[in-house]
Parts: structure tokens; C-alpha cells; sequence
């Protein structure tokens, strides 16, 4: 079994920063890529920022220069980053990432149960 879990998220005011983590756990061979995804209330989910299992890496226009997304391989963690917060920001956080189980397994996208980061004004 895999689980990926998040914290880090809370309360924080407009221009403020939070560093958001995610820890995978159980039996993983090895992780591929991995992302952060947010959904505000009355939205659909959207992607934030991916990082390839190279240096690839993705950022939404509405975050780029803001936030950084980081792994730790060795760990089997996921980090973001979030500097110069604003309300728009505001949403449940969502970890991504593509795990594979055995070196005989397939690749699976896993999700972890989500972190709240409220921006206030």
C-alpha cells in the first residue's frame, strides 16, 4: 500500500509564505514525476506545478515567480514552496505522484487526501 500525505498548509496572510510538504510511504520501487494540484471551492482541480523524476518542471502561469517545487528522492518527499501569497490563492492542495510498486509493476498515480491553505486579505 502507498500513501502519500500532505501538511503544512493553514492560515496566512495576503503576502505571507507557506511551505507545503508531502511524505510517500509504503512500498514504492521508485517515483516518477510528481506535482502539487489545488481546487478552490466551485472549481475544478488545476494544476499548480509538476517536477519530472529529471529536472523538468512545470508551473502554472498564475504561480510562476512565486512558487518552487522541490523533491527529496532519498526521503520520498515533495515540497512547495509558496511566497508572496494572495487570496486567489486559497484552495485545498492536492500531492501527486507516479509510483511504481516492484521493478515487475506498472505506474500508478497516487493522491494524497489534501492540505487547506487559506490566503486572508
Amino acid at each position: 500500500q502507498v500513501q502519500l500525505v500532505e501538511s503544512g498548509g493553514g492560515l496566512v496572510q495576503a503576502g505571507g509564505s507557506l511551505r507545503l510538504s508531502c511524505a510517500a510511504s509504503g512500498s514504492i520501487f521508485s517515483i516518477g514525476s510528481v506535482g502539487w494540484y489545488r481546487q478552490a471551492l466551485g472549481k475544478q482541480r488545476e494544476l499548480v506545478a509538476t517536477r519530472a523524476e529529471g529536472s523538468t518542471i512545470t508551473y502554472a502561469d498564475s504561480v510562476k515567480g512565486r512558487f518552487t517545487i522541490s523533491r527529496d528522492n532519498a526521503k520520498n518527499m515533495v515540497y512547495l514552496q509558496m511566497n508572496i501569497l494572495t487570496p486567489e490563492d486559497t484552495a485545498v492542495y492536492y500531492c501527486n505522484a507516479s509510483i511504481r510498486r516492484s521493478i515487475r509493476s506498472g505506474v500508478t498515480d497516487y493522491w494524497g487526501q489534501g492540505t487547506q491553505v487559506t490566503v486572508s486579505s
